[in-house]
This record gives C-alpha cells, sequence and structure tokens, in this order.
C-alpha cells in the first residue's frame, strides 16, 4: 500500500481513496491481533481505587510530556525548570533538542511550560511521587514506530529530526493522558477533585487539538524519507494504541472513513471522538498497556522501562 502511494503521489484524488482504503486494512488489521493477543489482565472497567490515587496517577503522564516537551524545544528537562517537582526521580534517558521550525517550537515550549503548572497542581493539591524512570530516546521512539508500522523503518524514526517528526512524535503521547482524564472524572467522589481534573483535562485537550491540526494540515505530504504519509502515521499510532489497549477503537487518525467521520459525513478527523462526537476514556490499566508498548499493564517497556510510579501501577507491577 505505501508503494501505491508512492507511485500515486501526483494524483491527489487518488492518493485520498489509497489512504481511506489502507484507514480500513491498518484498522482491520489492529482489531484482528488486539482479539488474538489481549492481556491476561484485561480491565476495560474502571478499577477500584480513591480519589488520590487516581488523580496521582496522572503524575506518570504529566511527567512524560513535561520532559519531552521541554527537551525538545530547549534541549533541558524539568531538572533544569523545577528540579524541586522530580522529587528525587532518577533523569530521563536520551531526551535531546529537536530541531523545530519558527512556528512549531514556541508551542512545544508552552506546552513544556504548562506540564511543569500541572505537576505542580497536582503536588501541591493531591501529593506526588518521584519521576519515573523515562526513556526518551530515539532509540525508544524508533522501536514504537516500527512496532506501529509492522516492519523496520528504514532510517530509523528519529522524533526529534524536524518538526514534523517531533510532531508525530508528540501525537503519540497528550491524547493518552487526554483519555485518561475523561475515565478519570466519573470515578472520583469529592466535586472538588473532578473540577480539579476537569482543568487539567481542558488543556491536555487542548495540546491534542494543536497537535492533531497541524499534522492535519500536512495529512498528505510524505514523512522523508519514507513513502508513508503524515496521515498514514497517525491511523498506524492510532491503531497500535487500539491493539495495545486492548478495548476496542477509542483513538483514530486525522483521516478517516465518512463511517468514522463527524455524523458519518466527514473524513477530516481533526478531533477523534465517538459516534457521538463524544471524548473517548480510557481506564488506567488501559493506558499502561499503552505507554509501556507491551499490551500487559503488568510488564513494563516503552516510556517507561522500570513501569510507572503511584499505587495504581505498582499494583499492577507487584502481579508482574
Amino acid at each position: 500500500m505505501a508503494t501505491s502511494i508512492s507511485y500515486l503521489a501526483g494524483r491527489p484524488a487518488l492518493v485520498f481513496v489509497v489512504a481511506l482504503l489502507e484507514y480500513y486494512l491498518i484498522s482491520l488489521n489492529h482489531l484482528v491481533i488486539s482479539a488474538n493477543s489481549a492481556p491476561n489482565y484485561n480491565y476495560c472497567r474502571p478499577i477500584e481505587a480513591n480519589d488520590t490515587d487516581l488523580i496521582q496517577f496522572a503524575l506518570n503522564l504529566e511527567f512524560l510530556e513535561a520532559e519531552f516537551f521541554l527537551y525538545g524545544a530547549l534541549g533541558e528537562g524539568l531538572d533544569a525548570i523545577s528540579p524541586n517537582l522530580a522529587l528525587g526521580g532518577p533523569p530521563p534517558i536520551g531526551g535531546h533538542k529537536a530541531n523545530l521550525n519558527p512556528l512549531v517550537a514556541p508551542i512545544i515550549q508552552e506546552f513544556g511550560y504548562q506540564e511543569v503548572g500541572h505537576l505542580r497542581a497536582i503536588i501541591t493539591t493531591i501529593g506526588g511521587f518521584p519521576r519515573p524512570l523515562l526513556n526518551l530516546s530515539r532509540e525508544n521512539f524508533a522501536a514504537l514506530f516500527d512496532q506501529a508500522a509492522g516492519f523496520s523503518l528504514t532510517p530509523p524514526f528519529d522524533p526529534y529530526a524536524n518538526s514534523v517528526n517531533f510532531l508525530l512524535a508528540s501525537y503519540a503521547i497528550p491524547y493518552v493522558g487526554l483519555v485518561g482524564y475523561v475515565g478519570t472524572i466519573p470515578n472520583l467522589t469529592e466535586p472538588t477533585n473532578r473540577r480539579f481534573v476537569a482543568s487539567l483535562l481542558g488543556v491536555e485537550a487542548g495540546q491534542d487539538a494543536v497537535i492533531r491540526a497541524l499534522l492535519y494540515k500536512m495529512a498528505h505530504w510524505k514523512v522523508f524519507p519514507y513513502r508513508l504519509t503524515v496521515a498514514d502515521f497517525t491511523n498506524l499510532i492510532s491503531g497500535l494504541r487500539n491493539k495495545l489497549g486492548g478495548c476496542g477503537i477509542k483513538d483514530e487518525g486525522i483521516i478517516v472513513p465518512e463511517t468514522l467521520g463527524a455524523e458519518n459525513r466527514t473524513c477530516s478527523n481533526v478531533l477523534s471522538a465517538d459516534l457521538d462526537s463524544l471524548s473517548y476514556a480510557r481506564t488506567q490499566p488501559e493506558i499502561l498497556r499503552i505507554v509501556y508498548a507491551t499490551g500487559d499493564e503488568s510488564v513494563p517497556g516503552g516510556f517507561y522501562p522500570r513501569g510507572a510510579n503511584g499505587n495504581i501501577a505498582r499494583r499492577f507491577l507487584n502481579e508482574y
């Protein structure tokens, strides 16, 4: 299919049709694989946990986003900006300053500082735990994109090479936190905690929307030096997250068939949502399966080589 897209590069209408067909094939492939590779503890319903543990769980993703955005924009992370918020946790592995253009650079810098604010807000309001060990290396992202594509990309994908690559790498991160917050709010018992998490969700959703909008503008561009387009990569990443999450389709790329578009009338998918245009939700175990890239909430890996922190994440690691 990638070869076909390359061959039809000069025929925009046919490229669009091929992209839609490719989305169907990618989605079907990931659904079949997902059905055959469900983890032993396939939690798709909310888990039992108190408000503190549920909100603190989000620190894992906030640490990841803060470090990735700060390194990408500034070449340095939380230890340089606000070291006290790391609470003694180890520094990330492999973070680098990205080669960002004048449009993307200040946006990513803003996102990084916003995540610092989120960390401070959660730690101050709820309490925190040490930053987990994070793997932001080129090698980790390359492995993730190979896993999404289903074959080894040549050369290996480098998230720090340019703005397009960094935005695609960013596409893989904030949305997971967004759907996590959507899944968390209904299970909080205290109204003040619901309001607090809703405030975090609002900014996370905005970040994801900006990233998706920037990528949508380039949807049919080929990602140099590969034969896949920007839209192809978003579909592949979304398909992988659906597969790893193991609880059905809760993730969609930026170009979809009309049957998945808003009111079954659009192929644009700047905002990922269900049939009623409501946000998808994910549980904590689903999120761990995705960010570990193992499909199992008890087996660490991916961005968290030693596992995530907090009572919820450690509960599953203790089972392992």
